[in-house]
C-alpha cells in the first residue's frame, strides 16, 4: 500500500492511497498520516481494514497531483503538526561506495591507508549484521533536525547563505511512530534526499555535523510495511531539462554493511528516542551521489532519486539563497 499527503485549496489537507493512474482519498476527518497510524498503533488495529474502511469515492488523476497542476502540493508522505515532535537522522557509512567516496574526501588529513571513515565501514563489514538476538556493532550515526527540515516532492531544497555547498544524496529512509506505551512501530519506507554540504564536510570530517543540517526531501509516496532486502535505484541531476549526471546504486540489507535490526536496535536503544507520539524519519545511507564525481550543483537544477517499488520519483530543485551571511545576536535577559 502507497500512502500519500496532499493539499489543494478544494479539497484542503487530505490523505490518500496510491493506485495507479489514481489517487483514491480518504474521508476528510483524517487530515494527516501521522493521525490515522497513530490511532492504529494506539488502539491495536488492523491497518488494512482501518484504511479500507476510510476509503471515499473521491478520485484524483495521480499525473495532476503529481506534477503540482491546478494548485496541488504534494507534502512529506508522513509528517507532524508539532514539528518538534519529529526527529529526522541518519546513519551513513553503511555502503562501500559511500565509504570509498568518504576516503577520497578525507584522505588528504590522514597519512594512513585507511581513514577513520573506512576503518568505520570495516566495522560494519565484520559486526553489523550479528545474529538473531545478539547486539551487533554500532554504526555511525548523525542528527538531521526536526520536522522543519523536511521536505516533499517538488519542493525546493535550499542551500543555506552560511552554507558551502548543497548535494543530492539519494537514500531509503525507514518511518516509525512510538506507541502511547513507548514502543517504536515501523510503518514503512519511503524514498529520500537527504541533502548535506560535502564541501564543508570535505574541510574537516570533524564537520560532518554541521554539514548535516539541512532540509531534506521524502516521498511522494509512504510503502506501508514493504521490503528492504536488495532495491536497485537511480539518481539523476537535471540541469536546464538536461541529464547532467546519472547513476544507478543499489540498497537494501543485501548491500549493505549492517543489517536493518541493528541499525534499529542502535537508534532506538535511546531512551530519548521512544517518547510517546514521537515521529522518526531515518535515513540508511546511500552508495552514490554527485560530489564524489566531482559535480556541483547550481540554483535550479533538479535532482531524482527512485528505487524500484518505492513508487514515482522524488524530485526536488535546488535553490539557493544569495543573500550575505549576517551575523546572528542573541538576546540577554533584563
Amino acid at each position: 500500500m502507497h500512502v500519500i499527503q496532499l493539499k489543494h485549496p478544494n479539497y484542503g489537507r487530505r490523505v490518500g492511497i496510491v493506485e495507479e493512474p489514481s489517487v483514491i482519498l480518504l474521508n476528510r476527518a483524517i487530515t494527516s498520516a501521522y493521525q490515522l497510524f497513530k490511532e492504529i498503533i494506539n488502539n491495536n488495529k488492523s491497518q488494512l481494514f482501518t484504511i479500507e474502511a476510510l476509503r471515499t469515492t473521491e478520485v484524483i488523476n495521480y499525473d495532476d497531483v503529481y506534477n503540482l497542476k491546478d494548485g496541488f502540493q504534494v507534502l512529506p508522505p508522513m509528517d507532524c503538526i508539532d514539528p518538534m515532535h519529529c526527529i529526522v537522522s541518519g546513519t551513513g557509512l553503511t555502503h562501500k561506495a559511500s565509504a570509498e567516496n568518504r576516503q577520497k574526501m578525507n584522505d588528504h588529513q590522514q597519512a594512513a591507508s585507511l581513514t577513520d571513515s573506512m576503518k568505520m565501514y570495516l566495522m560494519g563489514e565484520e559486526g553489523g549484521k550479528p545474529e538473531s538476538g545478539k547486539i551487533g556493532v554500532q554504526p555511525e550515526w548523525f542528527y538531521k533536525g526536526n520536522g522543519l527540515n523536511l521536505k516533499g516532492h517538488g519542493d525546493p531544497l535550499l542551500v543555506p547563505n552560511y552554507a558551502n555547498d548543497g548535494g543530492e544524496e539519494p537514500e531509503i529512509a525507514g518511518v516509525y511512530l512510538i506507541s502511547a506505551e513507548g514502543i517504536p512501530h515501523r510503518i514503512g519506507f519511503v524514498q529520500g534526499n537527504e541533502f548535506s554540504d560535502h564541501v564543508m564536510e570535505k574541510k574537516n570530517y570533524l564537520y560532518l555535523a554541521p554539514s548535516k543540517l539541512r532540509n531534506c526531501s521524502i516521498g511522494p509516496e509512504l510503502v506501508v510495511g514493504g521490503r528492504f532486502d536488495s532495491i536497485k535505484g537511480l539518481v539523476n541531476i537535471f540541469r536546464k531539462g538536461n541529464v547532467l549526471w546519472s547513476k544507478g546504486l543499489a540498497t537494501g540489507e543485501e548491500a549493505m554493511s549492517h543489517s536493518l535490526a541493528n541499525l534499529e536496535y542502535h537508534h532506538f536503544k535511546y531512551e530519548q528516542h521512544r517518547i510517546p507520539g514521537q515521529l522518526h524519519i531515518h535515513y540508511f545511507g546511500t552508495g552514490a551521489f554527485s560530489f564524489g564525481d566531482n559535480v556541483r550543483l547550481e540554483e535550479g537544477d533538479e535532482m531524482s532519486v527512485s528505487f524500484e517499488t518505492m513508487g514515482r520519483p522524488l524530485i526536488n530543485p535546488v535553490k539557493i539563497d544569495a543573500n550575505k551571511e549576517q551575523l546572528l545576536h542573541v538576546g540577554l535577559l533584563k
